[in-house]
């Protein structure tokens, strides 16, 4: 695959840090982990929720962090000592792991919950009042009124 060197964009640019890092990471595609295996799903018009697989861990091994607009999801189990049986064959994995997923501008973590080996991280998309669209009303030419000017109103002409 191509390398792309972004950095003449850095030098003339301020404040798309994170849109770099974006394209470094699409541009980056070997460098995608594939474990463990995750959904993304659409549960609203505004609602998402993420699952994850995460056989053989439990609440304790898992950790769900929320900065800026990044989920980072972490697993790590600590060696079970308790056992003593020879493993012949370890097709289940067992490592640690990190996951982390970019966020959208007003989406928010609504809660977490585990169970039969799934974790399920359900997210919301709320858009503050100020950032909605709204209609903005016509004013006829017959009500004109007057300019305001440095917060005194002026005589219309």
């Amino acid at each position: 695959m191509r390398q792309f060197d972004l950095a003449p964009l850095y030098r003339s640019t301020v404040g798309f840090d994170r849109l770099f890092s974006a394209l470094d990471q699409f541009v980056s595609a070997d460098a995608v982990p594939t474990y463990p295996p995750y959904n993304i799903e659409r549960t609203g018009e505004n609602a998402y929720r993420i699952t994850v697989a995460v056989a053989g861990f439990t609440e304790a091994d898992l950790t769900i962090e929320v900065k800026e607009n990044a989920l980072t999801l972490k697993g790590e189990r600590s060696p079970d000592t308790s056992r003593k049986a020879e493993v012949l064959h370890q097709g289940i994995a067992a490592r640690g792991f990190e996951r982390r997923f970019q966020l959208a501008d007003y989406v928010q973590v609504t809660g977490a919950a585990l169970e039969n080996g799934l974790l399920h991280i359900d997210l919301v998309r709320e858009i503050p009042e100020a950032k909605k669209p709204r209609q903005i009303q016509i004013a006829t030419s017959g009500a004109t009124k007057a300019p305001v000017i440095e917060g005194q109103v002026q005589e219309a002409a």
